[in-house]
């Protein structure tokens, strides 16, 4: 009987810091002085990352965790058990110093910029240990802010310790079955007994169980027993999971999540039962308050959806470069090869979104200033939605390119697709986001700061064709931000997603553009920004009849 010989060569990815954008671009903003000893750790730190890293990511896959209810006698005990690999994953964030090095500030403005680029290494590799990280960054954002001298001496070093024995991690505990989004809705009782708070309530979507910290939100009960109802009502507070003894601080794990994607993430439903807590701040600034936690967290979901996307199109391109069908190499098909520059293209603009939002917040934290923080504050949740949903829509894409095989699980390819989903909704949906940013321009006033920061941008592009097209983008922008005063709430918020969008498209375009016109002489850069440009733009037409697109939409759904 005949038997072929032939075996498919598995798809590779590079060596994580062969990446010319990655390395041009922190050549482009990192002092000489200091470029030497980033790229030197960057370099070593992808060797571990093959060596080490990947194989102990793929063991957490194949050992997600369990929930260890109660003792063979019949004891609660609630423990999470995740197997050894995650264990080490957590010990190599620590010696790695993935948190401490945006605390530390020993690069001063680059300090952000060289942790995300450390993180954009990690990410694909960590089986999402990236998750509890962006918390705990969060967190120690928070402490750093509004804690007392007590939650620094203690929390704060722990979150940033870079010594595996006294390093921490941070859960965040918002979600509840009632709200979601809307932690508005949050029913949480927080009851003042002495110097402490205690907790009670179910906090329905908590990942990082495993952490030794978490912030949450709580409604404060007043000494008559009332509440007040809404974000007013809310407040922030921060505990610790186990006491002295290593008992779990009243809470009770009620089941772990059976999530699509982010298996060895372990994710849980809490009971709190009287959790001992410390508030933060007053009564009502919870909201307030966590909105920088969210800051830090949407930028560390952009940087891992962009870093997830880069991975699958390189083992894409890896695998069409290698895969011979219809008597050539895949790659070497016109409709293949003009697939993947397009996807090419799209994490390009994923990237320079990202990254310049990181040099925003390393900018905001070594020397802060109003105008550039209410950029920072537009682009955040823009940029978080827009990565997203392009991994998302990319990955997709990308799979196909494996073809029967990307369906396969041993293959380690369908995952990518169903972690690529759980990022759009991780710290925002869309449509949370978009509104998000509406906020972001209502209530703080960001849109001109920002279009400000783009014209001074553009004014680093070479004159082209495609900056002339840009600046006429910043001024229908412009143009359609003064028609929307004359807009119902209803109207404005229907195309709140488009806006975002658009915003985005302008922001990458002019970010691609720039970096095309810094390295003049490297073709594909300017190639790349010529492409992104002349794709389709999201509909932004101020001509529209909103009110007859609503009711068409309400017909639809009746």
């Amino acid at each position: 009987m005949y038997q072929s010989s032939f075996y498919q060569d598995e798809p590779k990815f590079n060596h994580p810091f062969e990446n010319k954008l990655l390395t041009d671009y922190l050549s482009r903003f990192i002092d000489k002085n200091d470029k030497d000893i980033i790229f030197k750790d960057l370099k070593r730190f992808s060797d571990r990352i093959g060596d080490e890293i990947e194989p102990l990511a793929k063991e957490a896959e194949k050992n997600i965790p369990k929930h260890i209810a109660y003792t063979p006698w019949g004891k609660r005990i609630d423990e999470i058990e995740v197997h050894p690999s995650w264990t080490k994953l957590e010990k190599i964030a620590s010696e790695e110093n993935l948190i401490g090095i945006g605390y530390e500030r020993k690069f001063g403005k680059n300090s952000r910029l060289y942790q995300m680029a450390k993180l954009f290494l990690f990410h694909p590799s960590s089986s999402y240990f990236s998750c509890p990280l962006a918390m705990t960054d969060g967190a120690a954002k928070l402490i750093e802010l509004y804690g007392d001298q007590n939650l620094k001496n203690k929390a704060f070093k722990n979150l940033t310790s870079h010594n595996p024995e006294t390093f921490w991690t941070s859960g965040q505990w918002m979600t509840e079955k009632t709200g979601g989004s809307d932690v508005g809705l949050s029913e949480t009782r927080a009851y003042k007994k002495g110097d402490e708070y205690h907790l009670y309530g179910v906090k329905w979507f908590t990942s990082a169980t495993t952490s030794q910290m978490a912030m949450t939100l709580a409604r404060v009960v007043d000494e008559n027993g009332n509440v007040i109802e809404g974000s007013k009502g809310l407040g922030l507070f921060y505990l610790e999971l186990r006491d002295s003894n290593n008992q779990l601080n009243n809470i009770e794990i009620l089941r772990l999540k059976d999530k699509m994607g982010t298996k060895a993430l372990p994710t849980a439903e809490l009971k709190l039962n009287g959790t001992k807590a410390k508030l933060i701040g007053e009564t009502g600034e919870g909201i307030k308050k966590i909105a920088s936690l969210f800051n830090i967290t949407r930028i560390y979901n952009s940087c891992c959806a962009t870093a997830a996307y880069y991975r699958v199109l390189d083992m894409a391109i890896n695998y069409s470069r290698n895969r011979y069908a219809f008597k050539k190499n895949i790659i070497d098909h016109p409709l293949h090869f003009k697939k993947l520059s397009e996807l090419k293209v799209k994490f390009h603009a994923c990237f320079h979104l990202t990254f310049f939002l990181s040099r925003l917040l390393g900018e905001s934290e070594q020397s802060p200033n109003k105008e550039s923080e209410k950029v920072l504050r537009l682009l955040t949740p823009i940029a978080k939605l827009t990565t997203a949903k392009l991994n998302m829509v990319g990955t997709s894409e990308l799979i196909e390119c494996f073809g029967g095989a990307g369906t396969i699980e041993d293959t380690g390819l369908p995952k990518w697709l169903r972690d690529a989903q759980i990022l759009t909704i991780w710290e925002g949906t869309t449509n949370v986001l978009s509104l998000d940013a509406l906020r972001a321009i209502s209530r703080d006033q960001a849109f001109l700061p920002y279009i400000e920061k783009m014209k001074s941008i553009l004014q680093n592009v070479i004159d082209s064709e495609q900056k002339t097209l840009l600046i006429d983008k910043c001024e229908h922008l412009m143009l359609f931000m003064n028609q929307l005063s004359g807009l119902d709430h209803a109207s404005i918020e229907f195309i709140a997603d488009d806006l975002s969008f658009t915003i985005a498209k302008v922001t990458s375009a002019i970010l691609m553009l720039e970096h095309a016109s810094h390295y003049s002489n490297e073709t594909a850069y300017r190639d790349i920004a010529c492409e992104y440009i002349e794709q389709p733009w999201p509909s932004l037409d101020i001509n529209d009849d909103l009110n007859s697109k609503m009711k068409r939409a309400q017909s639809i759904l009746n």
